[in-house]
Protein backbone atom coordinates (compact mmCIF):
# COMPACT_ATOMS: atom_id res chain seq x y z
CA UNK A 1 0.00 0.00 0.00
CA UNK A 2 1.20 3.52 -0.81
CA UNK A 3 1.63 6.02 2.01
CA UNK A 4 -1.06 8.33 0.61
CA UNK A 5 -3.55 5.45 0.64
CA UNK A 6 -2.64 4.64 4.23
CA UNK A 7 -3.26 8.26 5.23
CA UNK A 8 -6.53 8.32 3.25
CA UNK A 9 -7.89 5.33 5.19
CA UNK A 10 -6.65 6.17 8.69
CA UNK A 11 -7.42 9.89 9.09
CA UNK A 12 -10.89 10.63 10.49
CA UNK A 13 -11.02 14.32 11.43
CA UNK A 14 -13.44 16.84 9.90
CA UNK A 15 -12.84 17.31 6.17
CA UNK A 16 -10.91 14.04 5.67
CA UNK A 17 -12.42 11.56 3.19
CA UNK A 18 -12.86 8.75 5.72
CA UNK A 19 -13.96 11.16 8.44
CA UNK A 20 -16.69 12.58 6.22
CA UNK A 21 -17.74 9.05 5.23
CA UNK A 22 -18.14 8.05 8.89
CA UNK A 23 -20.18 11.18 9.63
CA UNK A 24 -22.88 9.95 7.23
CA UNK A 25 -23.81 7.06 9.53
CA UNK A 26 -25.46 6.48 12.88
CA UNK A 27 -23.01 4.78 15.26
CA UNK A 28 -22.74 4.03 19.01
CA UNK A 29 -20.76 6.47 21.14
CA UNK A 30 -21.13 5.51 24.82
CA UNK A 31 -23.15 3.48 27.30
CA UNK A 32 -26.48 4.94 28.39
CA UNK A 33 -25.66 4.35 32.05
CA UNK A 34 -22.65 6.66 31.83
CA UNK A 35 -25.07 9.60 31.91
CA UNK A 36 -27.21 10.41 34.95
CA UNK A 37 -30.17 12.80 34.86
CA UNK A 38 -28.95 16.24 35.99
CA UNK A 39 -25.56 14.60 36.66
CA UNK A 40 -22.03 15.66 35.81
CA UNK A 41 -21.12 16.25 32.15
CA UNK A 42 -18.83 13.65 30.57
CA UNK A 43 -15.98 14.45 28.18
CA UNK A 44 -16.44 12.55 24.91
CA UNK A 45 -14.00 12.42 21.99
CA UNK A 46 -15.34 11.19 18.63
CA UNK A 47 -13.69 11.37 15.19
CA UNK A 48 -11.05 13.84 16.44
CA UNK A 49 -13.72 16.22 17.85
CA UNK A 50 -14.34 16.99 21.53
CA UNK A 51 -17.83 17.12 23.05
CA UNK A 52 -19.50 17.08 26.43
CA UNK A 53 -22.35 14.63 27.00
CA UNK A 54 -25.07 15.11 29.61
CA UNK A 55 -28.54 13.86 30.49
CA UNK A 56 -31.22 16.42 31.28
CA UNK A 57 -33.58 16.13 34.24
CA UNK A 58 -36.27 14.79 31.90
CA UNK A 59 -33.90 12.02 30.78
CA UNK A 60 -32.92 13.30 27.33
CA UNK A 61 -29.30 13.03 26.16
CA UNK A 62 -27.36 16.03 24.90
CA UNK A 63 -23.95 15.82 23.20
CA UNK A 64 -22.63 19.27 22.31
CA UNK A 65 -19.37 20.98 21.40
CA UNK A 66 -17.42 21.41 24.62
CA UNK A 67 -16.46 25.05 23.82
CA UNK A 68 -18.99 27.63 24.98
CA UNK A 69 -20.14 29.84 22.10
CA UNK A 70 -19.34 32.97 24.13
CA UNK A 71 -15.64 32.93 25.03
CA UNK A 72 -14.84 29.27 24.35
CA UNK A 73 -14.54 28.12 27.97
CA UNK A 74 -15.02 24.36 28.29
CA UNK A 75 -18.54 23.28 29.15
CA UNK A 76 -17.11 20.26 30.96
CA UNK A 77 -16.95 22.67 33.92
CA UNK A 78 -20.55 23.69 33.26
CA UNK A 79 -23.64 23.02 35.36
CA UNK A 80 -26.23 20.53 34.10
CA UNK A 81 -29.46 22.21 35.20
CA UNK A 82 -33.05 22.82 34.08
CA UNK A 83 -32.83 20.94 30.75
CA UNK A 84 -29.56 22.46 29.61
CA UNK A 85 -25.91 23.04 30.38
CA UNK A 86 -24.80 26.40 31.79
CA UNK A 87 -21.27 27.75 31.38
CA UNK A 88 -19.82 28.74 34.73
CA UNK A 89 -17.75 31.57 33.19
CA UNK A 90 -20.57 34.02 32.37
CA UNK A 91 -23.69 31.89 32.83
CA UNK A 92 -24.62 31.37 29.21
CA UNK A 93 -26.86 28.32 28.91
CA UNK A 94 -27.51 25.91 26.04
CA UNK A 95 -30.16 23.25 25.58
CA UNK A 96 -29.38 19.73 24.37
CA UNK A 97 -29.88 20.84 20.76
CA UNK A 98 -27.12 23.46 21.13
CA UNK A 99 -29.48 26.45 21.18
CA UNK A 100 -28.53 29.33 23.51
CA UNK A 101 -31.48 29.79 25.89
CA UNK A 102 -30.05 32.25 28.44
CA UNK A 103 -27.43 35.06 28.52
CA UNK A 104 -27.64 36.53 32.02
CA UNK A 105 -24.45 38.56 31.55
CA UNK A 106 -26.00 40.47 28.60
CA UNK A 107 -28.78 43.09 28.36
CA UNK A 108 -32.20 41.45 28.17
CA UNK A 109 -32.59 41.42 24.42
CA UNK A 110 -33.48 38.60 22.05
CA UNK A 111 -30.79 35.97 21.76
CA UNK A 112 -29.55 35.80 18.15
CA UNK A 113 -30.37 32.47 16.50
CA UNK A 114 -26.78 32.30 15.30
CA UNK A 115 -25.56 31.69 18.85
CA UNK A 116 -25.58 27.94 19.10
CA UNK A 117 -23.30 24.97 19.66
CA UNK A 118 -22.71 22.04 17.40
CA UNK A 119 -25.04 19.37 18.77
CA UNK A 120 -25.22 15.74 17.72
CA UNK A 121 -28.43 13.90 16.99
CA UNK A 122 -28.79 11.09 19.54
CA UNK A 123 -30.81 7.93 19.97
CA UNK A 124 -30.72 5.36 22.78
CA UNK A 125 -31.13 1.67 21.93
CA UNK A 126 -30.47 -1.32 24.21
CA UNK A 127 -28.10 0.41 26.61
CA UNK A 128 -26.13 2.44 24.06
CA UNK A 129 -26.25 6.09 23.01
CA UNK A 130 -26.00 6.29 19.21
CA UNK A 131 -25.06 9.53 17.45
CA UNK A 132 -25.31 11.06 14.03
CA UNK A 133 -22.45 13.52 13.35
CA UNK A 134 -23.39 14.51 9.80
CA UNK A 135 -24.89 17.74 8.47
CA UNK A 136 -28.36 16.54 7.45
CA UNK A 137 -31.11 18.39 9.29
CA UNK A 138 -33.08 15.16 9.25
CA UNK A 139 -30.69 12.29 9.93
CA UNK A 140 -30.75 9.13 7.81
CA UNK A 141 -32.84 6.13 8.86
CA UNK A 142 -31.58 4.14 11.82
CA UNK A 143 -29.67 0.96 10.84
CA UNK A 144 -31.61 -2.27 11.30
CA UNK A 145 -28.93 -4.44 12.89
CA UNK A 146 -30.25 -7.56 14.60
CA UNK A 147 -29.03 -6.38 18.01
CA UNK A 148 -31.08 -3.20 17.60
CA UNK A 149 -34.22 -5.27 17.01
CA UNK A 150 -33.87 -7.38 20.17
CA UNK A 151 -34.95 -6.60 23.71
CA UNK A 152 -32.65 -4.69 26.01
CA UNK A 153 -32.86 -7.52 28.54
CA UNK A 154 -31.28 -9.94 26.04
CA UNK A 155 -28.34 -7.66 25.19
CA UNK A 156 -24.98 -7.15 26.88
CA UNK A 157 -22.87 -4.05 26.16
CA UNK A 158 -19.13 -3.59 26.69
CA UNK A 159 -16.60 -0.88 25.79
CA UNK A 160 -12.81 -0.80 25.77
CA UNK A 161 -10.34 1.88 24.71
CA UNK A 162 -7.74 0.60 22.26
CA UNK A 163 -4.59 2.70 21.90
CA UNK A 164 -4.15 2.52 18.15
CA UNK A 165 -5.78 3.66 14.93
CA UNK A 166 -9.28 2.38 14.23
CA UNK A 167 -8.36 0.60 10.99
CA UNK A 168 -5.74 -1.77 12.36
CA UNK A 169 -8.06 -2.61 15.26
CA UNK A 170 -10.90 -3.37 12.85
CA UNK A 171 -8.72 -5.36 10.46
CA UNK A 172 -7.82 -7.74 13.27
CA UNK A 173 -11.50 -8.64 13.45
CA UNK A 174 -11.86 -9.57 9.78
CA UNK A 175 -8.63 -11.60 9.73
CA UNK A 176 -9.86 -15.11 10.48
CA UNK A 177 -6.49 -16.81 9.83
CA UNK A 178 -4.99 -15.50 13.08
CA UNK A 179 -7.42 -17.40 15.31
CA UNK A 180 -5.62 -20.72 14.95
CA UNK A 181 -2.32 -19.10 15.94
CA UNK A 182 -2.71 -16.07 18.23
CA UNK A 183 -5.63 -17.48 20.21
CA UNK A 184 -5.32 -21.23 19.80
CA UNK A 185 -1.74 -21.77 18.65
CA UNK A 186 -1.00 -24.22 21.45
CA UNK A 187 -3.99 -26.38 20.54
CA UNK A 188 -4.15 -29.31 18.14
CA UNK A 189 -7.05 -31.18 16.60
CA UNK A 190 -6.57 -33.84 19.29
CA UNK A 191 -7.92 -31.37 21.87
CA UNK A 192 -11.38 -31.72 20.30
CA UNK A 193 -13.82 -34.55 19.74
CA UNK A 194 -13.04 -36.19 16.42
CA UNK A 195 -15.56 -35.06 13.84
CA UNK A 196 -16.55 -31.87 15.69
CA UNK A 197 -16.42 -28.48 13.98
CA UNK A 198 -13.45 -27.34 16.06
CA UNK A 199 -11.66 -30.58 15.24
CA UNK A 200 -11.80 -29.82 11.52
CA UNK A 201 -10.74 -26.21 12.03
CA UNK A 202 -7.55 -27.31 13.76
CA UNK A 203 -6.90 -30.14 11.36
CA UNK A 204 -6.33 -27.50 8.64
CA UNK A 205 -4.89 -24.10 9.62
CA UNK A 206 -4.82 -22.79 6.03
CA UNK A 207 -8.44 -22.46 4.89
CA UNK A 208 -9.52 -21.49 1.41
CA UNK A 209 -11.52 -18.29 0.97
CA UNK A 210 -14.35 -16.73 -0.93
CA UNK A 211 -14.73 -12.98 -0.44
CA UNK A 212 -17.96 -11.23 -1.43
CA UNK A 213 -18.67 -7.52 -1.88
CA UNK A 214 -22.08 -6.81 -0.39
CA UNK A 215 -24.52 -3.93 -0.35
CA UNK A 216 -23.35 -3.06 3.16
CA UNK A 217 -19.62 -3.87 2.94
CA UNK A 218 -17.85 -7.22 2.54
CA UNK A 219 -18.08 -10.76 3.89
CA UNK A 220 -15.81 -13.79 3.87
CA UNK A 221 -16.23 -17.54 3.89
CA UNK A 222 -13.16 -19.39 5.18
CA UNK A 223 -13.78 -23.05 4.37
CA UNK A 224 -12.05 -26.39 4.99
CA UNK A 225 -12.80 -30.06 4.35
CA UNK A 226 -14.78 -31.75 7.12
CA UNK A 227 -14.37 -35.43 6.36
CA UNK A 228 -15.17 -36.75 2.89
CA UNK A 229 -18.66 -35.38 2.34
CA UNK A 230 -18.89 -32.08 4.25
CA UNK A 231 -17.25 -28.65 4.38
CA UNK A 232 -16.67 -26.49 7.44
CA UNK A 233 -17.36 -22.76 6.92
CA UNK A 234 -16.52 -19.73 9.05
CA UNK A 235 -18.38 -16.63 7.84
CA UNK A 236 -17.55 -13.09 9.00
CA UNK A 237 -18.81 -9.61 8.16
CA UNK A 238 -17.56 -6.06 7.62
CA UNK A 239 -20.21 -3.36 7.44
CA UNK A 240 -19.48 0.24 6.53
CA UNK A 241 -18.21 2.40 8.00
CA UNK A 242 -16.56 0.45 10.88
CA UNK A 243 -18.78 -2.41 12.04
CA UNK A 244 -17.69 -6.05 12.21
CA UNK A 245 -19.06 -9.45 13.20
CA UNK A 246 -16.68 -12.30 14.00
CA UNK A 247 -17.80 -15.99 13.88
CA UNK A 248 -17.38 -17.40 17.41
CA UNK A 249 -20.62 -19.41 17.42
CA UNK A 250 -22.73 -21.77 15.33
CA UNK A 251 -25.38 -20.25 13.07
CA UNK A 252 -27.90 -22.57 14.72
CA UNK A 253 -27.27 -20.98 18.12
CA UNK A 254 -29.41 -17.92 17.44
CA UNK A 255 -26.69 -15.71 18.94
CA UNK A 256 -25.68 -12.45 17.33
CA UNK A 257 -23.39 -9.54 18.09
CA UNK A 258 -22.08 -6.30 16.66
CA UNK A 259 -18.74 -4.55 17.12
CA UNK A 260 -18.14 -0.90 16.33
CA UNK A 261 -14.55 0.38 16.00
CA UNK A 262 -15.28 4.04 16.66
CA UNK A 263 -12.33 6.42 16.26
CA UNK A 264 -11.84 8.65 19.28
CA UNK A 265 -9.00 10.24 17.35
CA UNK A 266 -6.51 8.83 14.87
CA UNK A 267 -4.46 7.17 17.64
CA UNK A 268 -7.27 5.84 19.87
CA UNK A 269 -10.33 3.70 19.21
CA UNK A 270 -13.48 2.90 21.18
CA UNK A 271 -14.32 -0.79 20.81
CA UNK A 272 -18.06 -0.92 21.48
CA UNK A 273 -19.68 -4.35 21.42
CA UNK A 274 -23.24 -5.47 21.93
CA UNK A 275 -24.03 -9.18 22.21
CA UNK A 276 -27.26 -11.14 22.36
CA UNK A 277 -27.46 -14.87 22.98
CA UNK A 278 -24.95 -17.46 24.17
CA UNK A 279 -21.55 -16.22 22.99
CA UNK A 280 -19.05 -18.66 24.51
CA UNK A 281 -15.35 -19.40 24.30
CA UNK A 282 -13.98 -22.26 22.22
CA UNK A 283 -13.88 -25.30 24.50
CA UNK A 284 -12.02 -28.59 24.34
CA UNK A 285 -13.54 -32.07 24.47
CA UNK A 286 -13.65 -31.82 28.27
CA UNK A 287 -15.58 -28.54 28.18
CA UNK A 288 -12.65 -26.35 29.22
CA UNK A 289 -11.98 -22.94 27.55
CA UNK A 290 -9.00 -22.98 25.19
CA UNK A 291 -8.29 -19.27 24.81
CA UNK A 292 -6.02 -19.26 27.82
CA UNK A 293 -8.10 -16.95 29.96
CA UNK A 294 -11.28 -14.95 30.46
CA UNK A 295 -13.53 -13.21 27.95
CA UNK A 296 -13.49 -9.71 29.44
CA UNK A 297 -11.03 -7.19 30.81
CA UNK A 298 -9.94 -5.61 34.07
CA UNK A 299 -10.45 -1.85 33.90
CA UNK A 300 -8.43 0.95 35.40
CA UNK A 301 -10.49 3.45 37.44
CA UNK A 302 -12.14 6.02 35.21
CA UNK A 303 -10.79 9.56 35.13
CA UNK A 304 -12.43 12.67 33.67
CA UNK A 305 -9.96 13.35 30.85
CA UNK A 306 -10.79 12.81 27.18
CA UNK A 307 -9.42 9.27 27.12
CA UNK A 308 -10.01 8.40 30.76
CA UNK A 309 -12.87 5.92 30.33
CA UNK A 310 -12.80 2.16 29.69
CA UNK A 311 -9.01 1.77 29.88
CA UNK A 312 -7.62 -1.73 30.28
CA UNK A 313 -5.40 -2.45 33.30
CA UNK A 314 -3.28 -4.97 31.39
CA UNK A 315 -1.71 -2.69 28.79
CA UNK A 316 1.53 -1.89 26.98
CA UNK A 317 3.06 -0.49 30.17
CA UNK A 318 3.02 -3.97 31.74
CA UNK A 319 3.21 -6.11 28.56
CA UNK A 320 -0.51 -6.84 28.88
CA UNK A 321 0.12 -9.04 31.92
CA UNK A 322 2.02 -11.54 29.78
CA UNK A 323 3.18 -14.61 31.67
CA UNK A 324 4.95 -17.08 29.39
CA UNK A 325 4.31 -19.86 31.91
CA UNK A 326 0.55 -19.47 31.34
CA UNK A 327 -0.78 -22.51 29.45
CA UNK A 328 -1.60 -20.80 26.18
CA UNK A 329 0.25 -19.72 23.05
CA UNK A 330 1.01 -16.09 24.00
CA UNK A 331 1.03 -16.03 27.79
CA UNK A 332 -1.59 -13.25 27.57
CA UNK A 333 -4.90 -13.76 29.33
CA UNK A 334 -7.74 -14.35 26.88
CA UNK A 335 -8.81 -13.49 23.36
CA UNK A 336 -9.75 -9.79 23.75
CA UNK A 337 -6.47 -8.91 25.45
CA UNK A 338 -4.44 -10.93 22.97
CA UNK A 339 -6.03 -8.95 20.13
CA UNK A 340 -5.39 -5.70 21.98
CA UNK A 341 -1.70 -6.48 22.48
CA UNK A 342 -1.09 -7.34 18.84
CA UNK A 343 -2.94 -4.44 17.23
CA UNK A 344 -1.38 -1.91 19.61
CA UNK A 345 2.07 -3.43 18.99
CA UNK A 346 1.87 -2.16 15.38
CA UNK A 347 2.18 1.41 16.65
CA UNK A 348 -0.39 4.23 16.86
CA UNK A 349 -0.90 4.00 13.08
CA UNK A 350 0.30 0.90 11.29
CA UNK A 351 2.78 1.54 8.46
CA UNK A 352 1.09 -0.47 5.72
CA UNK A 353 3.84 0.32 3.21
CA UNK A 354 5.85 -2.42 4.98
CA UNK A 355 3.23 -5.16 4.56
CA UNK A 356 3.55 -8.33 2.50
CA UNK A 357 -0.01 -9.59 2.10
CA UNK A 358 -1.04 -13.11 1.11
CA UNK A 359 -4.16 -15.01 0.05
CA UNK A 360 -5.40 -15.11 3.67
CA UNK A 361 -5.56 -11.29 3.59
CA UNK A 362 -8.06 -11.07 0.73
CA UNK A 363 -10.86 -9.92 3.04
CA UNK A 364 -8.68 -7.08 4.31
CA UNK A 365 -7.68 -6.04 0.79
CA UNK A 366 -11.27 -6.00 -0.52
CA UNK A 367 -12.55 -4.15 2.55
CA UNK A 368 -9.93 -1.43 2.12
CA UNK A 369 -10.92 -0.99 -1.51
CA UNK A 370 -14.59 -0.91 -0.52
CA UNK A 371 -13.95 1.89 2.01
CA UNK A 372 -11.86 3.94 -0.40
CA UNK A 373 -14.41 3.56 -3.19
CA UNK A 374 -17.26 4.72 -0.93
CA UNK A 375 -15.28 7.66 0.49
CA UNK A 376 -14.22 8.83 -2.98
CA UNK A 377 -17.77 8.55 -4.35
CA UNK A 378 -19.02 10.70 -1.47
CA UNK A 379 -16.27 13.31 -1.89
CA UNK A 380 -16.39 13.51 -5.68
CA UNK A 381 -20.04 12.81 -6.51
CA UNK A 382 -21.93 13.35 -3.26
CA UNK A 383 -23.09 9.73 -3.47
CA UNK A 384 -24.70 8.39 -0.30
CA UNK A 385 -22.49 5.60 1.10
CA UNK A 386 -23.76 2.00 1.22
CA UNK A 387 -26.37 1.40 3.90
CA UNK A 388 -26.93 5.06 4.84
CA UNK A 389 -30.28 5.36 3.05
CA UNK A 390 -31.05 1.62 2.97
CA UNK A 391 -31.03 0.48 6.61
CA UNK A 392 -32.77 -2.75 5.67
CA UNK A 393 -29.55 -4.14 4.15
CA UNK A 394 -28.32 -4.78 7.71
CA UNK A 395 -31.31 -6.98 8.55
CA UNK A 396 -30.37 -10.49 9.69
CA UNK A 397 -26.70 -10.05 8.89
CA UNK A 398 -24.85 -12.38 11.23
CA UNK A 399 -21.57 -14.23 11.48
CA UNK A 400 -20.98 -17.81 12.50
CA UNK A 401 -19.79 -21.25 11.49
CA UNK A 402 -21.57 -24.23 9.93
CA UNK A 403 -21.15 -27.59 8.21
CA UNK A 404 -22.62 -28.09 4.73
CA UNK A 405 -22.58 -30.88 2.16
CA UNK A 406 -19.66 -30.43 -0.22
CA UNK A 407 -21.95 -29.63 -3.14
CA UNK A 408 -23.92 -26.91 -1.31
CA UNK A 409 -23.58 -23.23 -2.17
CA UNK A 410 -22.58 -21.69 1.17
CA UNK A 411 -24.12 -18.31 0.29
CA UNK A 412 -27.46 -19.94 -0.51
CA UNK A 413 -27.31 -21.71 2.87
CA UNK A 414 -26.63 -18.38 4.59
CA UNK A 415 -29.63 -16.82 2.86
CA UNK A 416 -31.78 -19.77 3.95
CA UNK A 417 -30.72 -19.11 7.54
CA UNK A 418 -31.52 -15.44 7.15
CA UNK A 419 -34.97 -16.17 5.73
CA UNK A 420 -35.66 -18.22 8.84
CA UNK A 421 -34.57 -15.36 11.10
CA UNK A 422 -36.46 -12.73 9.10
CA UNK A 423 -38.31 -13.57 5.90
CA UNK A 424 -38.24 -9.92 4.86
CA UNK A 425 -34.43 -9.62 4.82
CA UNK A 426 -33.03 -8.87 1.36
CA UNK A 427 -30.80 -11.70 0.05
CA UNK A 428 -27.03 -11.36 -0.13
CA UNK A 429 -25.80 -11.79 -3.70
CA UNK A 430 -22.39 -12.15 -5.34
Amino acid sequence: MRQEENEFLTQTGPGTPMGELMRQYWFPAMRSDELVADGDPVRLRLLCEDFVAFRTGSGEVGIVDHFCAHRCASLFFGRNEDEGIRCVYHGWKFDRHGKCVDRPSEPHEAIPASIRLKALKTREVNGLVWVYMGTRETPPPFPEFDVNRRSEESCDVSIALRECNWLQALEGDIDTAHVGFLHLGGVSADNFEKGSINYYRHLDLAPRYEIVETRYGTMYDAYRPAGESETYHRVGQFMLPFFTMTPPFDFDSGATHLRAWVPADDHHTWLIEIKSGDVTLTKDKDGKPLSGGTVGWTYLPNTTDWLGRWRIAENKSNDYGMDRSRPNYTGINGIPLQDQAITESMGPIQDRTREHLGSSDRMIMLSRRRMMKAAKALAEEGAAPPGVETPEVYQSIRSGFMLTPNEADWLAVINDYRAGWNDGAPPITR
